[in-house]
């Protein structure tokens, strides 16, 4: 009979120890997570941020064309449009629709740039959470 009980034994104490053994190993996953997840925030965060650097002479330019844009609508009157349809100056229309083409080009550049930086916002805000509740 003690050659059941210690073979019981020695097979709980098995089992037990491999138990203990994944519970540490989880006990370090659990410990390096924050680090990890910091890292990975880290990482995204300089990806952007580089991202948006390599983009700033086409953002330059973009914004360049909104306010060329926005000053060449200013001196554009409805009754001038108005003349150019009812003397058919095709060209001068043609001309009209391709700066506003290129006006809603420029404006997806920067919306998409500030989607960037909004994204830049949010990983920051996320690391300096991290930041504040690792103390």
């Amino acid at each position: 009979m003690s050659q059941k009980i210690d073979n019981l034994r020695t097979n709980l104490e098995t089992k037990l120890n491999a138990i203990a053994s994944q519970l540490n190993t989880v006990k370090t996953h659990l410990e390096a997570a924050p680090k990890e997840v910091e890292t990975a925030i880290g990482s995204k965060l300089d990806a952007v941020k580089a991202k948006i650097e390599a983009k700033k002479p086409e953002i330059a330019n973009a914004k360049t064309k909104l306010a060329e844009r926005i000053e060449a609508k200013k001196t554009e009157v409805k009754s001038q449009i108005e003349d150019w349809k009812a003397k058919r100056e095709h060209k001068k229309l043609i001309a009209r629709a391709n700066r506003a083409e290129d006006y809603a080009a420029a404006a997806i550049v920067v919306a998409l740039a500030a989607v960037e930086e909004a994204e830049v916002a949010i990983l920051e805000a996320v690391a300096a959470r991290i930041d504040a509740e690792a103390e």
